[in-house]
């Protein structure tokens, strides 16, 4: 069965090239997954939430280290297109009634709710599956495509343990609330986030000085991005989310603006915004990009 993209809004506002490599990561993934003798159902299921409209952050993030550091666009395509594949597996797991239970995901039903439980776990399931399938077969040499595994798979177990933390915690006794939670955090959203950066810049055959540059950008973009969805869910409507808002409280857990307010919270924003662009400085003008999508993030309305 072949799958036919079908936009229904711009993947982001972000820059022009920046929604050119979106689009062209979304068709990179549909190419490979036409390729591929699957259910029929299956694909459709995969289509319906790979495709549905989103800012592509991580695979944009992958493309912008790789060109930071010298590297051609060609160069990290497959490592985009498997961040995202990743990225969209986990946010198909975590509607799940038994996660956190929503009912849509950028303005649409959920899948489980499109379809039903056991499609929306399998189609999980195939997304991360095909991810690594498809470094492993793509990506030259096979020394790279090693360390590009290993980054994704680290970065994947990571989020996951975030996951767990912030659902079934099990913390330390001690531990006071905000440590706990940029334990959270460090592990389900800015894992995939950092990990986006080495990807990129791995492929761009970075030196470990670039690397190090790319990995605290990467840690602070991770834990900014974080502060701003909290707060967004206490500030923005469900339109404007594309998903319910006001539901971390309801669920009793750990937010930014719950454990420091919502001014304080702001300035958290700003203050990993500047440690993100001093990490940057020694990349120079090639890393203007990844500047310019932090300030992005750093307002984002959604």
């Amino acid at each position: 069965m072949s799958v036919v993209i079908d936009r229904m809004s711009p993947v982001t506002d972000i820059d022009p090239q920046a929604t050119m490599w979106a689009h062209q990561v979304e068709e990179y993934v549909v190419s490979y997954l036409n390729q591929r003798q699957l259910p029929a159902n299956l694909v459709n299921a995969v289509q319906y939430s790979f495709l549905a409209p989103g800012k592509r952050l991580r695979p944009i993030l992958v493309l912008q280290a790789c060109h930071a550091v010298g590297g051609q666009f060609e160069s990290g395509m497959v490592s985009a297109a498997a961040i995202e594949m990743v990225h969209c597996f986990s946010m198909i797991h975590d509607d799940l009634p038994a996660m956190d239970d929503d009912d849509l995901r950028r303005g649409r039903p959920t899948l489980h709710r499109h379809t039903n439980e056991a499609m929306a776990i399998l189609a999980g399931d195939v997304l991360m599956g095909m991810a690594f399938e498809m470094v492993s077969k793509r990506v030259k040499p096979l020394a790279l495509a090693a360390r590009i595994i290993r980054e994704l798979s680290t970065a994947t177990n990571d989020m996951i343990a975030g996951q767990v933390y912030d659902t079934l915690p099990d913390f330390a006794s001690d531990l006071d609330g905000l440590t706990k939670l940029k334990t959270i955090h460090v592990n389900k959203t800015a894992a995939l986030l950092r990990a986006s950066v080495r990807m990129g810049g791995l492929c761009g055959e970075a030196s470990e000085d670039e690397l190090k540059c790319l990995t605290g950008y990467g840690e602070a973009i991770g834990l900014m991005y974080q502060v701003v969805d909290d707060l967004l869910d206490v500030t923005a409507s469900e339109k404007q989310m594309g998903k319910a808002t006001h539901k971390d409280a309801g669920q009793g857990k750990l937010t930014y603006p719950g454990l420091m307010g919502i001014d304080s919270s702001r300035q958290q924003v700003i203050t990993l915004q500047t440690m993100a662009h001093r990490a940057l400085a020694d990349l120079g003008k090639p890393a203007q990009r990844l500047k310019n999508l932090c300030d992005y993030m750093a307002v984002r309305t959604q």
